[in-house]
């Protein structure tokens, strides 16, 4: 139990000091509640002793007064600071992921699911929000409560006290083998939400598919299914405690049967006087309340344990490491120097050496799953190589700090993500200290501010999730102007041409012009026409560079360069026939 508060002492990180005037305020509750006790104890005292009158009625009110409005208080007071503590230290860790996940390799986006980071960062976070602050108090009240009335008993009959605390000692060894069946099934909790999250977000992004192959029955079963799972579980995970909260109960009254006997056996014995029996029988029935919450609490608290150690794989992965080179990057030649890189222990790149000139275009072609996308994400550090190098400058690139680098590089993708925001804003991505006649001057260049102003709110106009309600050239165009804005020396084209209608062709065509001039250039191409007037070509095949020349030479060289360009036209020409 130790071990799960020293996780949430410092899951707590700033919030620590609410948490700390929580149960400080919790502490004092307990004090406040045990006044009750005084005020009987007192009132009984003069009954017996022939002293009661209007003064003793007086008196014992005050102190019960004091106890509620202590109580009061102390209560209010703690659950505020649980509460600030509960969404503050919740609200910082989604903040911290979001910085972490920045910083980590991109390959983690591909280990993990984004079932798994969104159940993280909502269902888990959710959980440790809701029950990380008020399970301490509940469980440190509990048992501080519980204490406080032990060591009063203890003040009047250390016998009856020693039977309190053996009670106490037998609870919390039940407690701890209810905690360790919470804890073999906290895994499977998080596996359960991050199974229901990935078919609910499937369900959702998927539904266009769904409806097109009239395959709603079936994909409702799947979903029905993984919410019974889910109901199934956690019904199966509260039968798997109430064992144990039944013999937490029995081992309450069994203590507080052998308090009320040993009470009335030492009144009759002569070492308690009366009204110190009715205040200890008193007290064995309501003793153990405080200490009964934070034992049914202390199950769940494994479980918040277990939302901590979620929380903690995401900042336990290592960073990309940086180098230190902040100075601007002075020439932008690349080079890649018997680069080896692999993935999930299958080998992407193969001893891949080639150099890029400043200020050049070169075109990276290749059949499908060849190396194209990870050669060019090389370049930005996505991943890191396994072995050889890769330079921009003459420098290994993993000696410029990853902000100087990523400043000197854009991408413009295949699919191009649109934030849920104003067409302005999403420009702005590109340069967020833009002003507006920056913006509008990027969108002109990109050939998509004729369409902007056609919008309800022109730059205003806030994009729908994903850009839905946008065609895909005008995204791609928008995603151009974002990158023009930022105005990097070196650009990446990830096939940004490949579905692109013939619409929007010759516009897209006009806005890749207006961004990629004076810039060193690379395009993964798809539509090969786009590249003949490349500088050079590089014809990748099974993670290894198989040709590399212009368009014309490698025509000549009846090499895969030029089966790509004739399987390319025929499958350009073909139609149906009828």
């Amino acid at each position: 139990m130790i071990e799960v508060f020293r996780k949430i002492w410092n899951f707590s990180g700033t919030e620590q000091e609410n948490i700390k005037k929580s149960i400080f305020a919790g502490f004092l509750h307990a004090v406040f509640n045990a006044f009750q006790f005084a005020a009987i104890y007192y009132m009984l005292v003069e009954i017996f002793n022939d002293m009661a009158n209007y003064k003793t009625i007086f008196i014992s009110f005050a102190i019960l007064l004091s106890s509620l409005i202590g109580k009061i208080i102390t209560q209010k007071i703690s659950q505020m600071k649980q509460t600030h503590a509960g969404y503050f230290m919740a609200a910082n860790k989604r903040i911290d992921i979001g910085e972490k996940i920045k910083k980590v390799p991109m390959g983690f986006f591909s280990a993990y699911s984004l079932g798994r980071l969104t159940t993280i960062a909502t269902t888990t976070l959710g959980q440790a929000e809701q029950w990380i602050p008020m399970l301490l108090v509940l469980v440190l009240g509990g048992i501080l409560n519980t204490s406080v009335f032990v060591l009063f008993i203890l003040i009047f009959s250390y016998k009856i006290g020693l039977i309190a605390i053996f009670g106490m000692i037998a609870f919390f060894i039940v407690t701890a083998f209810m905690e360790k069946k919470s804890t073999s099934n906290a895994d499977k909790i998080t596996k359960i939400q991050t199974k229901l999250t990935k078919d609910v977000l499937s369900t959702i992004q998927g539904m266009q598919v769904i409806k097109s192959y009239n395959l709603g029955g079936e994909n409702n079963e799947a979903l029905e299914k993984s919410i019974k799972d889910s109901s199934e579980f956690f019904l199966k995970l509260e039968k798997s405690v109430i064992p144990y909260i039944v013999v937490q109960r029995v081992i309450v009254g069994i203590t507080t049967t052998a308090m009320v006997f040993a009470s009335i056996k030492l009144s009759i014995s002569g070492e308690l006087i009366i009204f110190e029996a009715i205040m200890m029988i008193m007290a064995s029935f309501i003793i153990f309340e405080g200490l009964i919450g934070a034992g049914s609490n202390m199950a769940i608290l494994r479980v918040a344990e277990n939302a901590i150690d979620a929380v903690d794989f995401v900042n336990n992965i290592p960073n990309i490491e940086e180098g230190k080179d902040k100075k601007t990057i002075q020439n932008y030649d690349i080079e890649f120097r018997n680069v080896f890189f692999s993935y999930d222990k299958r080998e992407i790149l193969k001893n891949v050496s080639c150099s890029i000139k400043e200020k050049s275009f070169t075109a990276v072609v290749g059949p499908s799953g060849s190396g194209k996308t990870t050669f060019c994400n090389l370049i930005a550090r996505f991943w890191d190589v396994n072995s050889g190098e890769i330079t921009i400058g003459g420098k290994n690139i993993k000696d410029y700090t990853v902000e100087n680098l990523m400043n000197s590089i854009s991408m413009v993708f295949q699919d191009v993500y649109l934030f849920e925001d104003t067409v302005e804003n999403n420009i702005k991505f590109g340069n967020p200290n833009a002003n507006m006649d920056e913006v509008i001057a990027a969108a002109e260049k990109a050939r998509c501010h004729d369409f902007i102003m056609k919008l309800p709110d022109k730059y205003q106009t806030v994009i729908e999730e994903g850009g839905t309600n946008l065609s895909g050239g005008e995204r791609q165009r928008i995603s151009i102007a974002r990158a023009i804005l930022k105005d990097a020396p070196i650009i990446i084209f990830d096939e940004a041409t490949a579905n692109i209608d013939p619409e929007n062709e010759e516009q897209l065509k006009d806005a890749i012009e207006s961004l990629i001039e004076d810039k060193t250039v690379i395009m993964i191409a798809h539509r090969l026409k786009t590249i003949r007037n490349s500088d050079q070509i590089l014809v990748l095949n099974n993670g290894e560079i198989e040709e590399r020349g212009t368009h014309e030479v490698l025509i000549q060289n009846e090499g895969l360069y030029k089966d790509l360009v004739n399987a390319k036209y025929i499958s350009e020409s073909w139609k149906l026939i009828n």
